[in-house]
C-alpha cells in the first residue's frame, strides 16, 4: 500500500511540475530568465529514463549486489544475482559503481540506455580508514600497534556485550567470561596483566566519549548496555604508541568502538530477528541414583535410600530461551546522514529465574554546513536493563551434592527435607532483581577554520541509575529463612566528558604533516545508598512490595558518594615522508583527584617510527603488496584505586574503649559517647602508577593482498605498583592503606603473530582462513612479600586458606599450595615435606603454576559458495591451572559416606578413610588447557525477486549458528572458562567456586533489508 502511495506521489508531482512549467512559459515575456531555468527543468524530467546494466569484475564474472547510486541523490539499486541493474536516470547524471573488494568505479550517463561496468579490484587494504585516539588515520600510515575487527568478522550468537565479539578474534587479547550466566562479566587482558588490583580492564570509547571504568551497580557486566548489533567495528589499541594518547587509563590498553552511521546518498532500512534454544552444555558426571545405592555401603558410608531416582542437574536447569529483534533505518544526503534503531534483547539463562532483559534505541545523526567546513554529530544512546538472577551458589551446591535417591517433588510440591532445603523451594523464595537506566549523549561539532585546520568541541555525559532488591520470602517450614528479608541499594552514576582539540594537516608535497593538541576534561560523580530489613509477615507478598510490613530489630541503612576529576593535556605529531617514512610522536599530561597532593599530575610520552619498504624502488618486483617495519615505546598509566585514598579521614568507634571523656558518675561503657578514631590517614606522595612498553612489529601482504598478517613482539613494564597493604609502621593507626611498592616491576613480554588469506571473493566458491597466536610470559620481580592472597578458600573446614596469589619471579596468578602425594597407609592425604622439617604446614607450600594462560590462539574457517555462507571459529589457551574449588568442597569421600552424592574423583584412592580432611593442595589443581568451537554458523541469502518480493525488499539472510558447539579439555569440571574466586582489592584469578554452568546454543536468525 505504500509503495502505491509513493508511485502516486510522484506521478502526481510530476503532472504538477509539468503544469508549474505551462504557466511559466505563458508568462516568459515577463520574466526571461526564470522561464529559462523552469525549461530546462522540464527538459530534465522529461528526458527521464530507464538505464539498464551489468557490472562484473575484471574478467568478466558478474557481481551480484554491488551498488549503483545516481550520485548527489538518494536514487540508487543493488545488482541482483546475474549482476544487472536497472533505475531511472537522465542524461548526465553520475553512477557510482562500487563493491566491496573492489575500486569504485563512475559512468556519466549519456544517449545509450545499457552500460556494461567492468570495476577493478582493490587489491590493496592500506588505504582503509581506522578510528583511532582522538581521530582517524589509514592503515598504511600506522606506526602502533592496532587491530581492528568490522562488524562481519564479529562473532555471531547470543552476543550480550562487546567483550564476547572480540573473543578468539585479535592477537594478544585474552577474553574469559567469569561464567555462563547471561550477560557475566568478562576478564578482559591486553598483553597480559599489568596490575596487581581488581581494575585490569581496558578503558573504552564509544564514539569518541570515554566511559568510567568503575561498576555502576550493576551486578553482572557493566557493559551489556551497548547493543552490539549497532557496532559497525571495534578497534583495539595495544603497544603505548597507539594508546599513550589516553594516557592515564590506557596502561591496560584501549578498545575503541564505533557504531553505525548513515551514508550519503544511500537509504536503508533493517529487521533482525532471532530465536535461541540453549541448554546445559556439559554434565558433571556425578553418582546415578543407582550407582550411590551401591557405593555408600561399600565405601562404609551411611546410605539413605529415599526411594527415588532424581537427576538433580536435569531439575535445577532448563532449556533456554532466547528472542532478539532489532530494527535499523538509515540515510541521508550530500550535507546530513543518520541512523537510528531500536531493540529488545530477551535472553533466559540455563538456571531458572535466570534473566537479561534489554531494551535499547540509538540515533546518531551528522550535519554539514557553511561548505563542509562545520560539521556536527550527535550520538545518542538509551538503554533499560532488568536482570532476574538466581541464587547461584546454592543452586550448582544442590545439584552436585543432593541425595540422587531423594525425589525433587513430593505430591507435586516440592519435597521438604528433614535437613535442610530443597533448592526447588529457594527458588521460589529468593529473588535478585536489578533494574538499570543508562543514556550517554555526546554532541561533537568541529569548524574548518582555514584549510587543514579544525576546532573541534566533544561535549558528553553518561547517566547510569540502577535499582537492586536482593530478598527471601519468609518459609516458615525452616527457621533460617522464617523470617523473610531484603536488601536494597539504589547507584547513580554521572560521568560528564569536556574535550577541546585543534587538528592541523598539510601536505607540503611528499610531506605530510598532522598535529593535534586538545585539553580534556571528566568528572565522575557515585552516589549510592541502600538498607536492610528483615522479619517480614508470611502473607504471600514479596518483601519488596511491603517495606512498611518489616518487624526486624536489626535494620541498616547507608549511603556514600564520591567524586573525581581527570584533567588532561595532550599532544600528537604524525609526519609521512613520501609515504615510505613515518614518524608519531605524543604527549599527554594527566591530573587525577584520585592522587595525593604531591604527585597529582603524571606525564606519558610516546615515540613511534614505521617504514612502508614495499613503496622503496628495490621492492618493485618482490611480490609484495604491503611490507611494513614498526616500533614504538611509550609510557601509560593507571589510575583504577578507590577514591579519596590520598586524604584523611576520621570515623567513630566502639571497639578497643575507644570512649571519652572519662566521668566517674558513669558505670557503663554504653552510658559513654563514640569515640573519634583514624579511618584512614593522609597519605600525599600517593602516585601513578605507570606502564612501559616497547614494541617492534611486521606487517606483509602477499599475492595481491590475499595473504596478509602480522608479526609483534613486545615488552611491557609496570612500576609504582599501586596495592593496599600494611604500612609496617607502628606509628600509623591504620595499619592498611594504599601505597606504591618500592622497587616492585610487572613485566610481561611475548609475541602475537596473526594470518589471513582470502581466495578470489568473484568466484561461485571462495574461502577464506587465518588466525592469531600470541605467547606471554608475566613475572613479578623485586616484590617484598612472600605472598600477597588474591584468591582464598571458602566452607569445607578451609575458609580463608591461600589458593593464589602475587609471588617474587612468578606469574600473576601463581598458585601456591601444598603438594599432594596421595594417600598414606593411614588412609589420610599425604603432603611433600619442602623443607624437611617432619612437619607439614604453610611452610611447605610449593608454586604450582599460574592460572593466567602464557598461550592464546584462534583460527577460522569460512567458506562462500553461490549463496550459501559457512564459518567456523575456533579459540584456545594453554598453560594455565584452575583450582577446582567445587570439587574440594563437594567430591570427597566424606561427602558420599554422609548419603551425599558426588563423582568417582572422590573414590579414586582406595584404602582413603571417610574422614580425610579435603586441605587446600594441588589435589584439586587441574589443567585449563581448552579448545572450543566458539560459533559457527550456515547463513543463505535469499534472492527477494525468486518469492516475488523483489520491488519492496533488497536482500533476505536466513542463518543459523551454533554456539559452544564442543570444548576439548582435561578439566573436569563444567568448563575450563572461569573465575568465580573470591578477592577483594586484588585479582584473582583461576578458581572454580560453584561457577555458573555455560549454556550451548543454537540460533536461528533473520535479516531483511528493505
Amino acid at each position: 500500500m505504500n509503495f502505491k502511495i509513493k508511485n502516486t506521489l510522484s506521478n502526481t508531482i510530476v503532472f504538477a511540475s509539468l503544469v508549474c512549467v505551462s504557466l511559466a512559459q505563458a508568462e516568459s515575456i515577463l520574466d526571461n530568465s526564470f522561464s529559462e531555468n523552469v525549461i530546462n527543468s522540464t527538459a530534465a524530467v522529461l528526458v527521464q529514463k530507464t538505464i539498464t546494466g551489468t557490472v562484473t569484475d575484471n574478467s568478466g564474472v558478474l557481481l551480484p549486489g554491488a551498488s549503483v547510486q545516481v550520485k548527489g541523490t538518494s536514487k540508487g539499486v543493488t545488482t541482483d544475482f546475474d549482476g544487472i541493474f536497472s533505475l531511472e536516470a537522465s542524461a548526465g547524471d553520475v553512477l557510482e559503481v562500487s563493491y566491496v573488494g573492489f575500486k569504485t568505479s563512475q559512468i556519466t550517463v549519456g544517449a545509450a540506455s545499457q552500460y556494461s561496468v567492468q570495476l577493478e579490484a582493490n587489491t590493496s587494504e592500506l588505504d582503509e580508514v581506522l578510528v583511532v585516539g582522538y581521530g582517524t588515520q589509514k592503515k598504511s600510515d600506522l606506526t602502533g600497534s592496532v587491530s581492528s575487527v568490522v562488524a562481519d568478522d564479529f562473532n555471531k550468537g547470543v552476543v550480550s556485550n562487546p567483550g564476547n565479539l572480540l573473543q578468539g578474534k585479535v592477537s594478544g587479547l585474552n577474553v574469559t567470561n567469569t561464567s555462563g550466566e547471561p550477560g557475566a562479566g568478562q576478564d578482559i587482558i591486553i598483553r597480559g596483566v599489568g596490575t596487581l588490583r581488581s581494575g585490569t580492564s581496558p578503558l573504552y570509547v564509544v564514539d569518541g566519549f570515554v566511559l568510567d571504568n568503575s561498576a555502576n551497580g550493576v551486578p553482572t557486566n557493566p557493559l551489556n548496555f551497548i547493543n552490539t548489533q549497532d557496532i559497525e567495528s571495534v578497534n583495539v589499541l595495544k603497544d603505548a604508541s597507539a594508546a599513550a594518547i589516553y594516557g592515564s587509563r590506557a596502561a591496560n590498553g584501549v578498545v575503541v568502538i564505533t557504531t553505525k552511521k548513515g551514508k550519503s546518498g544511500r537509504t536503508q532500512m533493517n529487521l533482525t530477528a532471532s530465536t535461541a534454544i540453549a541448554s546445559i552444555a556439559n554434565k558433571i558426571d556425578v553418582f546415578s541414583a543407582d550407582e550411590f545405592r551401591q557405593i555408600v555401603p561399600q565405601i562404609g558410608g551411611s546410605l539413605s535410600d529415599n526411594g527415588g531416582n532424581t537427576d538433580w542437574q536435569d531439575e535445577l536447569t532448563r532449556t533456554a530461551i532466547t528472542h532478539n529483534v532489532n530494527f535499523s533505518m538509515s540515510g541521508g544526503t550530500p550535507n546530513t546522514s543518520y541512523f537510528a534503531s531500536v531493540g529488545v534483547n530477551d535472553q533466559e539463562g540455563v538456571l531458572n529465574n535466570s534473566n537479561l532483559k534489554r531494551y535499547s534505541a540509538r540515533a546518531n545523526v551528522s550535519q554539514k554546513g557553511l561548505d563542509d567546513r562545520l560539521k556536527v554529530d550527535f550520538n545518542l544512546t538509551a538503554t533499560r536493563t532488568e536482570n532476574e538472577r538466581p541464587n547461584t551458589f546454592t543452586m550448582i551446591n544442590g545439584m552436585l551434592q543432593l541425595n540422587p535417591t531423594t525425589p525433587a517433588y513430593t505430591n507435586g510440591e516440592p519435597t521438604v527435607f528433614g535437613t535442610g532445603v530443597n533448592p526447588l523451594i529457594i527458588e521460589n523464595i529468593y529473588g535478585d532483581f536489578s533494574e538499570n537506566n543508562r543514556m550517554i549523549a555526546n554532541i561533537a561539532p568541529s569548524l574548518e577554520i582555514i584549510d587543514g585546520l579544525t576546532y573541534k568541541l566533544n561535549l558528553g555525559v553518561d547517566y547510569s541509575k540502577t535499582d537492586r532488591d536482593v530478598q527471601f520470602i519468609p518459609y516458615s517450614a525452616d527457621p533460617d529463612y522464617a523470617l523473610g528479608s531484603i536488601s536494597t541499594s539504589f547507584t547513580s552514576n554521572k560521568n560528564t566528558l569536556v574535550e577541546n582539540t585543534l587538528n592541523y594537516t598539510k601536505d607540503f608535497g611528499e610531506h605530510n604533516l598532522s598535529l593535534l593538541a586538545g585539553h580534556s576534561y571528566q568528572k565522575f560523580f557515585i552516589q549510592s545508598k541502600g538498607f536492610y530489613f528483615s522479619n517480614f509477615p508470611d502473607n504471600g507478598i514479596e518483601p519488596r512490595y511491603q517495606l512498611g510490613e518489616a518487624r526486624g530489630e536489626d535494620a541498616t541503612q547507608y549511603s556514600n558518594a564520591t567524586s573525581n576529576e581527570l584533567q588532561s593535556f595532550f599532544g600528537r605529531v604524525n609526519y609521512t615522508y613520501a609515504d615510505k617514512y613515518l614518524v608519531t610522536a605524543t604527549l599527554r599530561s594527566d591530573g587525577s583527584t584520585k592522587f595525593g597532593e604531591n604527585n597529582r599530575y603524571a606525564t606519558f610520552p610516546s615515540l613511534a617510527f614505521g617504514w612502508n619498504i614495499f613503496k622503496e624502488e628495490f621492492m618493485a618486483t618482490s611480490g609484495f603488496n604491503n611490507l611494513k617495519l614498526r616500533a614504538s615505546w611509550g609510557k601509560s598509566g593507571n589510575q583504577e584505586i578507590p577514591s579519596k585514598q590520598t586524604r584523611l579521614s576520621y570515623g567513630e568507634s566502639f571497639e578497643d574503649d575507644d570512649i571519652y571523656p572519662l566521668d566517674d558518675a558513669v558505670t557503663s561503657r554504653e552510658d559513654y559517647p563514640y569515640g573519634l578514631v583514624f579511618a584512614r590517614t593522609a597519605n600525599p606522595d600517593l602516585q601513578w602508577e605507570e606502564t612501559t612498553q616497547t614494541n617492534i612489529g611486521l606487517d606483509f601482504g602477499f599475492l595481491d593482498y590475499k595473504l596478509s598478517g602480522s608479526v609483534d613482539y613486545f615488552m611491557k613494564e609496570t612500576n609504582d605498583v599501586l596495592l593496599y597493604f600494611s604500612t609496617q609502621d607502628p606509628i600509623d593507626e591504620v595499619g592498611y592503606k594504599w601505597q606504591n611498592i618500592p622497587g616492585m616491576k610487572i613485566k610481561n613480554s611475548g609475541l602475537e603473530f596473526a594470518l589471513d588469506y582470502q581466495s578470489d571473493r568473484t568466484r561461485d566458491f571462495s574461502y577464506n582462513v587465518g588466525g592469531n597466536f600470541s605467547y606471554i610470559k608475566n613475572e613479578i620481580t623485586d616484590s617484598p612479600f612472600t605472598i600477597v592472597t588474591t584468591g582464598a578458600a571458602s566452607g569445607g573446614g578451609q575458609t580463608g586458606a591461600t589458593i593464589n596469589g602475587y609471588m617474587n619471579n612468578k606469574p600473576i596468578g601463581n598458585f601456591f599450595l601444598r603438594e599432594f602425594n596421595g594417600i598414606g597407609e593411614d588412609g589420610f592425604s599425604s603432603f611433600t615435606d619442602v623443607n624437611g622439617d617432619g612437619q607439614i604446614d604453610d611452610s611447605d607450600r610449593i608454586s604450582a603454576g599460574s592460572a593466567v594462560p602464557d598461550i592464546i590462539y584462534a583460527f577460522y574457517l569460512k567458506f562462500k559458495y553461490k549463496n550459501f555462507d559457512l564459518g567456523f571459529n575456533f579459540n584456545g589457551v594453554s598453560g594455565n591451572k584452575i583450582y577446582n574449588h567445587t570439587r574440594m568442597n563437594l567430591f570427597n569421600i566424606t561427602q558420599i559416606a554422609n548419603s551425599l552424592n558426588t563423582t568417582d574423583q572422590a573414590i579414586e584412592f582406595p584404602g582413603e578413610d571417610i574422614n580425610n580432611s579435603n586441605t587446600v593442595s594441588t589435589r584439586y589443581l587441574e589443567d585449563g588447557s581448552f579448545l572450543r568451537l566458539n560459533n559457527a554458523t550456515l547463513a543463505y541469502n535469499l534472492d527477494p525477486q525468486v518469492i516475488g518480493m523483489g520491488k519492496w525488499i533488497n536482500g533476505i539472510n536466513l542463518s543459523v549458528t551454533g554456539q559452544n558447539l564442543f570444548v576439548i579439555t582435561e578439566y573436569t569440571g563444567f568448563d575450563p572458562e572461569l573465575n568465580t574466586g573470591s578477592s577483594g582489592d586484588s585479582k584473582s584469578y583461576g578458581i572454580d567456586y560453584f561457577t555458573y554452568p555455560k549454556p550451548q546454543t543454537f540460533v536461528f536468525g533473520l535479516n531483511v533489508s528493505f
